[in-house]
């Protein structure tokens, strides 16, 4: 169980008990620290304020992106780590990221600045060996412009030299968190969502644990710990200022980026696409087909706003639609078109030039350079030179500006500890999370040993599958064939069935459990009933929204059927939770508020 009454007992034991680590920050950092520390015996809390991963981890472009365009200026240790390490994402939790290969259509014109045909061949070559992906079915390809053309007919024709198609992986981030989440959970963590860290707690001017705010209850409660870790995204200096003590200088420069969600047959976009914006920015944008709808984004701004819920404004809307009606001319999409929305914070690290999909100002690599790894991978590929000729010219590149560190040219991560002892772990990106959070451990474990004495396991977070993902990872499809067939023996049908099993990978045998056993809710289909019991039960729902945005994809990509089964789904949390009628009331406006901020019904025009 995983559910509000664990979230009680949690919030009782974390006050009685001293803890080896308390870890402030639910989102994907957060978790992947709690799910190691959790496993390796160490004693563990975590305190969210928010719903788990309501902030920037279910706010993302939804990829486990490669990072393919640091290739144009030949990053390629920072690709070689990315693709690396989605591989073992994809081996813990093989129910999460799944292969997904993305179309780059390449165009000659004015605003293109990114690839030509012959650069964006040898990049994906590249790729390619850094991914450990050639000779196999996701091994790159180009193809004509009549062949684009053929797959994505909405596509501008003018300039089309072109494209190439490479392996990217889609996701679902906020189940991503989730799963982690659980697994810390079973392994012995106690985790709580809508917890505010409000201050600390000293002995001398140490830090030793920390004062939180149930925001449920409003009661404000301390829980001691030996360590305390900072993994609380955009909000890291926010956390940092609740000691006032000292002066905290700011790591973070958050930008934000936006997403809009249209119906697939008003933008048919059969698989991932990712394109120049053609308007001479550097930026590229995704559009990507997820559940019946086409999604496209990013922006990357620079943001000031309130962390807690950054908006689409009207200037977003109008970048994006822009750019999206250039690429595909026909499709004249339309603010009334757009069906749901979301924004979300990317945690940059001051002095961090920009986020992976947008590219940071990394300068330019002298032409003589450029030459000679063209040159050099050609002759590779012609088994002319060696893989050591290759790296010997990657690894000594001249630069055409001054020199910047690597990590100002994605979204490094960083791992400090303060006088007061607080640890902090910010910066980095989803793909990231797990080796961010070994990092960490590595600290954790060695502070709890020389300062404390206490020995603690090392485990091998390569391959420790989160809640959900323990099968064998090379055996998706025939994983979901088999757990599908146990959904139709429970009662559902086969599409649901399906469906279930694809997103919550071995978890849905407990949802197929349920549906065996208990009737539908009113108003609700039995699958859906199912899991929302299983989100009630075993993934601490505690509001309509945490399941229908977080939980579920409800509100982004399944936005036809929100509206009539949002009220049920209301009906039977408030049957669970015994809310009073008042209670009921005030979660409905709080719902409805989250959806018509999504619909962008103010910009509409709309009430």
């Amino acid at each position: 169980m995983f559910s509000n009454k664990t979230r009680q007992d949690s919030i009782q034991k974390m006050q009685q008990e001293e803890l080896d680590l308390l870890i402030i920050g639910g989102g994907i950092t957060g978790a992947g620290v709690a799910v190691q520390a959790a496993a390796s015996g160490i004693k563990t809390g975590l305190i969210e304020m928010q719903d788990f991963a309501e902030g920037t981890s279910s706010r993302s472009t939804k990829l486990v992106h490669g990072g393919i365009r640091y290739l144009k200026t030949f990053d390629v240790e920072v690709v070689a780590d990315t693709v690396g390490e989605r591989a073992v994402v994809q081996g813990i939790a093989p129910h999460i990221p799944k292969p997904d290969p993305m179309l780059l259509p390449i165009y000659e014109d004015e605003g293109a600045t990114t690839f030509n045909m012959f650069s964006v061949k040898v990049a994906m070559d590249l790729y390619d060996k850094l991914a450990n992906v050639t000779g196999t079915k996701y091994e790159n390809y180009t193809l004509t412009p009549e062949e684009v053309l053929e797959r994505e007919p909405f596509l501008k024709k003018e300039g089309l030299k072109g494209a190439g198609v490479y392996l990217d992986f889609r996701n679902n981030d906020a189940r991503l968190v989730i799963d982690n989440i659980k697994k810390a959970a079973e392994d012995g963590a106690y985790l709580v969502s809508k917890m505010k860290a409000v201050g600390f707690l000293y002995e001398g001017d140490q830090i030793v644990g920390v004062k939180a705010r149930d925001l449920l209850t409003d009661e404000v409660i301390e829980i001691k710990a030996k360590l305390v870790i900072n993994t609380s995204g955009p909000w890291v200096d926010k956390v940092r200022n609740l000691n006032f003590t000292r002066p905290v200088s700011p790591k973070m420069r958050p930008t934000k980026g936006i997403h809009l969600v249209v119906d697939a047959k008003k933008l048919p976009v059969p698989q991932p696409t990712y394109f120049d914006t053609g308007k001479q920015d550097g930026r590229m944008v995704f559009a990507i087909p997820r559940e019946n709808k086409t999604y496209f984004g990013t922006t990357d701004t620079d943001y000031q706003g309130d962390f807690t819920d950054p908006k689409v404004t009207q200037e977003d809307v109008d970048y994006l639609l822009d750019v999206i009606n250039h690429r595909y001319p026909e499709a004249n999409i339309t603010l009334a078109d757009i069906e749901a929305s979301w924004a979300g914070l990317r945690p940059l690290l001051i002095g961090n030039s920009g986020s992976d999909y947008n590219g940071g100002d990394n300068g330019s690599i002298s032409d003589k350079s450029f030459n000679k790894v063209v040159d050099t991978v050609s002759e590779y590929k012609e088994n002319k030179v060696s893989r050591a000729e290759v790296e010997d010219v990657l690894n000594h590149l001249e630069n055409s500006r001054d020199e910047k560190a690597p990590s100002t040219i994605s979204r490094g991560s960083s791992l400090e500890r303060e006088p007061d002892g607080l640890l902090t772990l910010s910066g980095g990106k989803i793909t990231d999370y797990r080796k961010m959070a070994e990092g960490a451990l590595r600290l954790i474990r060695q502070l709890l040993k020389e300062e404390y004495g206490i020995e603690t396991k090392e485990i091998d977070s390569k391959k420790y599958q989160i809640s959900g993902g323990n099968f064998d990872p090379t055996k998706l499809e025939e994983t979901v064939t088999e757990l599908a067939k146990e959904g139709v023996a429970a009662g559902l049908e086969e599409e649901d069935a399906t469906y279930i099993a694809d997103f919550y990978g071995t978890n849905a045998r407990r949802i197929f459990e349920l549906a065996k056993e208990m009737a539908p809710y009113p108003g609700l289909s039995l699958a859906e009933s199912a899991r929302l019991r299983y989100g009630l039960e075993e993934e601490m729902v505690l509001a309509p929204g945490d399941y229908l945005i977080r939980r579920t994809n409800h509100l982004l990509f399944e936005r036809d059927q929100l509206d009539e089964i949002k009220q049920p789904v209301i009906d039977a949390i408030a049957e669970y939770f015994g809310w009073t009628e008042e209670e009921k009331a005030q979660q409905t406006k709080r719902l409805e508020a989250l959806i018509a901020e999504s619909d962008l019904r103010e910009l509409k025009g709309e009430k």
